[in-house]
């Protein structure tokens, strides 16, 4: 049986159909154009599932269900979002839009939870039934995934892993708070991290490439090349991943986490750092519970996956 997987993010809608095997099968990608109406986003939604049953050879009616990762706060026992601040949207009953229009049933996720998932069923975490995937991008999301279930907490409202206090009274988060982990450890603070070297260091590598544009990868390309302010950045930037790990060790025991986003494409120059870091300061160090620290491997696909797999 096939299911319906969508992926709703703040700047496309991806959707796809799914196998028993959870391999996509057929997929398409539309723009959101977000401050629109719910319903005109999710009115585009449905069109995008029509066009990829056509794509596939499908009816709506050979498919189990259909899935939904989107952004914010979601109340997957009511299938409503209830507040995904970039797209405008609170309290939208996005399941029961869905199943008027397809006739089938529908459940809803955060799109963190459903990446988790994915790599659980269909990725680098298959066969876990304990997990945490850490997303470092724009933010730090994260996906818990506990006895081979989502964890989700009071109201759906569980897992905001980067809104957990790494510095006290620290740099300024998106949230309002002050010293949380995600602005310390997102693509976002490493850019800012990199910026405020390449001012202090104007003889590096970091400044010479300031005038191109710093992103999130030009610390790591820098330090390959033997820029010690450079590798300066990228050993904190490291401490700073780890540090917020080390507390997820400690409190959940996790069989493996997986760190997933753009960063996470530096390979071993962000994990082996990282897995010593943890190794040696986790509860009981060495002798303690540490687990397997590795890339997530679905990338772009895990949210459709994931989705369709709730």
């Amino acid at each position: 049986m096939y299911r319906i997987g969508i992926d709703l993010g703040g700047t496309n809608i991806a959707v796809g159909i799914v196998g028993d095997d959870h391999r996509i099968l057929a997929q398409i990608s539309v723009p959101t154009l977000a401050r629109r109406t719910p319903e005109a986003v999710i009115a585009d939604m449905g069109d995008a599932v029509e066009a990829v049953l056509a794509q596939a050879g499908i009816a709506a009616g050979d498919c189990a269900s259909i899935g939904i990762g989107s952004p914010g706060t979601c109340d997957s026992a009511r299938g409503v979002v209830v507040r995904a601040y970039n797209l405008g949207w609170h309290e939208v009953p996005v399941c029961a839009m869905l199943t008027e229009r397809f006739g089938l049933p529908a459940r809803l996720s955060n799109d963190a939870n459903c990446a988790a998932l994915a790599e659980v069923v269909a990725g680098a975490a298959r066969g876990c039934r304990n997990m945490v995937l850490i997303t470092l991008g724009t933010g730090v999301g994260g996906g818990i995934i506990l006895n081979g279930e989502i964890y989700a907490g009071m109201r759906s409202a569980g897992a905001e892993l980067g809104h957990t206090l790494l510095v006290l009274d620290g740099e300024p988060c998106t949230c309002g708070r002050r010293g949380c982990w995600e602005a310390y450890a997102s693509a976002t603070a490493l850019i800012r991290q990199t910026k405020q070297a390449a001012e202090a260091h104007p003889g590096s590598l970091l400044a010479a490439e300031a005038a191109q544009g710093i992103t999130g990868r030009t610390a790591f390309r820098a330090a390959m090349e033997g820029d010690a302010a450079a590798q300066a950045v990228v050993d904190r930037y490291c401490e700073y991943v780890a540090a917020g790990l080390t507390d997820l060790v400690n409190a959940l025991a996790p069989e493996m986490i997986l760190l997933g986003g753009g960063i996470s494409r530096q390979g071993e120059a962000l994990l082996a750092p990282i897995r010593e870091y943890v190794a040696t300061h986790c509860f009981g160090q060495r002798q303690g519970a540490i687990p397997v620290i590795a890339a997530a491997q679905l990338g772009n696909e895990a949210g459709i996956i994931g989705a369709a797999a709730l």
